[in-house]
C-alpha cells in the first residue's frame, strides 16, 4: 500500500525532478514485497495481483505523463496483464513451461541475461526518459554518449519485452478461441 502512496505522490510532483525521482525511485525500490512475502511464506493471490497492479499504475503514470502516446505502452502492459492472470492466475510467472524457448528465457525468474534485459527495459525506459527529457542525466555528468548506450539497451529491453507480451496476449486469444471451437464441436 505504501508503494501505491508513492506512485501518487510521484504523480503529483512529476514536473520536479529533484522530488519525482526519490519518490518513485523509492517505490521502485521497495517492489522486494514479493520476493519479501515468499521468504516468510505469507504469498496470496491478493498480494500477487496488487504487486503488478501497483507496477502497472506507476510505469503507466509515468508513460502517460512523458507522451500523448504513453497510454498505448501503458495500454499494452494492462492488456498482458490481464491475460496472463486471467489464465494462470497468480502463478502466471510459473506458467511458461509450453512457451518458446526465447519467451522461457526471458521468463526464467528473469535470472537470464535476456530476463535480466527485459526487465531493465520494462522498468528502467520509462524513467531513463524522464531523465533526458528533464535533462537530470546530464545534470549528473552522465556523457553524452553513454546517454545514448543506456537509451539503446534499455530500448532493446523494452522491445523484448514488447515482444513477450504480445506473445502472451496472442496465446491467451489462441486459449480463448479454442475453448469456443471446442464449445462449437459439443
Amino acid at each position: 500500500y505504501f508503494r501505491a502512496l508513492l506512485v501518487l505522490i510521484a504523480w503529483c510532483v512529476f514536473s520536479h525532478p529533484d522530488l519525482f525521482l526519490p519518490v518513485y525511485g523509492l517505490s521502485a525500490l521497495l517492489d522486494l514485497d514479493g520476493w519479501t512475502a515468499r521468504r516468510l511464506k505469507q504469498t496470496s493471490r491478493f498480494g500477487a495481483w496488487l504487486d503488478v497492479v501497483v507496477d502497472n499504475f506507476g510505469r503507466g503514470m509515468l508513460w502517460s505523463m512523458l507522451y500523448d502516446w504513453g497510454w498505448l505502452v501503458a495500454s499494452l502492459e494492462w492488456c498482458t496483464f490481464v491475460c496472463n492472470h486471467n489464465t494462470r492466475g497468480a502463478q502466471w510467472k510459473r506458467s511458461f513451461t509450453e512457451s518458446p524457448t526465447w519467451v522461457r528465457a526471458v521468463m526464467a525468474k528473469f535470472k537470464t541475461p535476456p530476463g535480466v534485459l527485459t526487465i531493465a527495459g520494462l522498468h528502467g525506459m520509462p524513467v531513463w526518459l524522464y531523465g533526458l527529457q528533464h535533462n537530470v542525466l546530464s545534470q549528473f555528468c552522465i556523457p553524452q554518449w553513454l546517454q545514448i548506450l543506456g537509451f539503446l539497451l534499455l530500448a532493446a529491453g523494452r522491445l523484448l519485452c514488447l515482444a513477450v507480451e504480445m506473445w502472451c496476449i496472442l496465446a491467451h486469444i489462441k486459449h480463448l478461441t479454442k475453448d469456443e471451437d471446442e464449445e462449437k464441436r459439443d
